[in-house]
């Protein structure tokens, strides 16, 4: 039988939720009835919006798409006027205050504190600037992700950008690719180093050269096909290759045959076993292939060409272009540069003053990358230095300390009804305390630590040195936030992902557990090692061991917060404490 969420999305879903949500921003939240709400908040994810966990009623979380994370001239500035007005609520924040922007794992935009009222006068500003959540969220194409520098770096093997603001054109808002049995992950890149993390998609395109030509020469570049990788659960999967190139202009077709056979085939009896990763184990990649060419396509389908991923480099422990932070050449002869934002948050005035810095110094434009950075580009040679001199570049560095560069982490308990531990906040006190008190090895000059809140996995753990993932112990007879521990994980030509080695570790003995780690790495590791390949190296037990976990003078002010409560840093935080319904404007 069909879920609770397939029979609401049969009865109103996709772009006819517009009006109703206008409704009921009119009429004010109250007006949703109560024995209708869920069915009403899963069909506004369609339209980027999330309500936010119990006792924050009324609130929402809106995300805004940026395909390929591309915010054209102005479009940052849009963004944080709208945090400034729009995105403060009752409750303030310790470390990052009461007006913020969130830049996602996925090259998108949060916003939190929303009020159901404000959400057409929000989506007329962002329309009037060519913004959307549309699709953003729900069972749907997502936003598609890639190399965030596509169309100016130089090491692209062919620019993705079109190809992405082709599909992006093409398929948000298309009737018949908005109901899917679960959310659909696009990446398509076109660079050499990988960036764009195609192998966690469920569906991928990365570049290729092929011979089309009797003669053997590989004449054509275009895209290899993958299908099927994900992170979400226990369940992660690298996308498997189904033996299919295809050039530029093809690219929509096929992208939409397999759209539509997830939407045809696609499990919708069970919610968990939705994703497309699962039906292609249980199909295999021939069987992709055969159905995608006999039942969704009216042309011949290529053979894969050679592809380029013995030159992948993005996360994957070693060489150069680990990520894009710092400053890199650009293929036009200017430069776009890599600014650090610890955990992808920054606040709606420094939001403001990038942007100021971003017309002054380039373009305008700002690109946003995986890893929750941002990147200011087509900065000229003779303001490069200038730039780089800017104070708002002390906060967020182009030369940041692994720890800082490091360091990925999700939503958490602040506003996630599904995750168990706090996350932001504390990412940023472990990355602080590791910068103060741990040195890496010689060489050694990127180490990442995801910290995700649960098993949604939305700070991608699996792929990150050291994966930390939300769970619950007791301390000394007391209930406390703890996390399990992985390592090892990472992308580039052989991706592989974190293996978990220790569970439930009081989350005050995690920055000890660390550096007691990057001791062992240290002494034990081979000239010139990378700390993935120790890993490697080494059995489970023997990792466990490494990750000894110790206090240290380390203190984690929410390790005792495993109550459900309106908001953790509230000083009176306590369901019965909080906040009223906002009220209709």
């Amino acid at each position: 039988m069909p879920t609770d969420v397939e029979n609401w999305k049969s009865e109103v879903y996709g772009n006819e939720v517009r009006d109703r949500l206008f409704e009921f921003a009119e009429e004010g939240y109250d007006s949703i009835p109560d024995d209708e709400r869920d069915a009403w908040f899963e069909r506004f994810k369609w339209w980027g919006l999330y309500h936010q966990r119990n006792g924050q009623e009324g609130y929402f979380m809106m995300r805004i798409g940026t395909p390929n994370g591309v915010l054209e001239p102005g479009q940052l500035r849009t963004v944080g006027e709208i945090a400034d007005e729009y995105a403060r609520g009752p409750g303030t924040n310790p470390v990052f205050g009461d007006a913020y922007a969130d830049f996602t794992t996925r090259q998108s935009i949060q916003l939190h504190w929303i009020e159901l009222s404000d959400v057409p006068a929000i989506f007329e500003k962002l329309e009037e600037n060519d913004l959307s959540t549309q699709q953003a969220c729900g069972d749907s194409w997502r936003n598609i992700v890639g190399n965030p520098v596509a169309g100016k770096d130089w090491q692209e093997v062919i620019d993705a950008w079109p190809v992405i603001r082709n599909l992006n054109e093409t398929f948000k808002g298309d009737d018949d690719h908005a109901n899917l049995p679960r959310k659909w992950k696009v990446s398509v890149t076109g660079s050499a180093d990988g960036s764009g993390q195609g192998d966690i998609n469920d569906l991928a395109f990365e570049p290729a050269y092929k011979s089309v030509d009797d003669d053997g020469s590989e004449d054509a570049v275009g895209f290899n096909v993958r299908v099927g990788g994900g992170l979400a659960r226990n369940e992660p999967r690298l996308a498997r290759d189904i033996d299919v190139w295809v050039p530029p202009e093809r690219v929509p077709d096929v992208a939409g045959g397999l759209s539509a056979l997830f939407r045809d085939y696609g499990d919708r009896e069970d919610r968990y076993n939705a994703r497309v990763k699962f039906l292609v184990d249980e199909w295999g990649a021939d069987e992709v292939r055969e159905t995608l060419q006999s039942e969704y396509v009216d042309f011949e389908l290529e053979t894969a060409g050679r592809d380029v991923r013995e030159e992948y480099t993005y996360n994957a422990g070693e060489g150069e272009r680990n990520d894009l932070i710092g400053v890199h050449d650009q293929k036009d002869g200017r430069n776009f540069v890599g600014l650090n934002v610890l955990v992808g948050r920054m606040g709606a005035d420094d939001v403001l003053d990038l942007a100021d810095l971003a017309e002054e110094y380039g373009s305008g434009e700002v690109r946003l990358s995986q890893r929750q950075n941002v990147i200011v580009t087509d900065v000229p040679d003779d303001a490069l230095d200038e730039f780089l001199d800017e104070p708002l570049l002390d906060h967020y560095a182009p030369d940041p300390s692994p720890f800082m560069r490091g360091s990925v982490a999700c939503t958490g308990t602040e506003f996630c009804s599904l995750s168990i531990v706090e996350t932001k906040n504390r990412q940023v006190r472990f990355a602080r305390w590791l910068k103060a008190n741990v040195d890496l090895p010689d060489g050694v000059d990127e180490f990442h630590v995801h910290l995700s809140g649960c098993t949604a996995s939305c700070a991608q753990p699996q792929i990150a040195d050291v994966s930390l993932r939300g769970m619950k112990t007791r301390k000394d007879g007391e209930p406390v936030e703890a996390l399990d521990v992985g390592l090892g994980g990472g992308l580039g030509e052989d991706p592989q992902f974190a293996r978990w080695v220790t569970q439930r570790v009081p989350v005050d003995e995690v920055p000890g557990a660390i550096a007691n780690l990057v001791e062992s790495f240290a002494a034990e590791r081979d000239e010139g090692e990378s700390f993935r390949a120790f890993v490697a190296r080494h059995d489970e037990a023997e990792l466990d061991a490494f990750v000894e976990p110790e206090e240290t003078d380390y203190e984690d002010p929410m390790m005792h917060n495993t109550k459900r409560t309106w908001y953790p840093y509230a000083e009176n935080d306590s369901m019965d404490d909080a906040p009223s319904t906002p009220a209709d404007d």
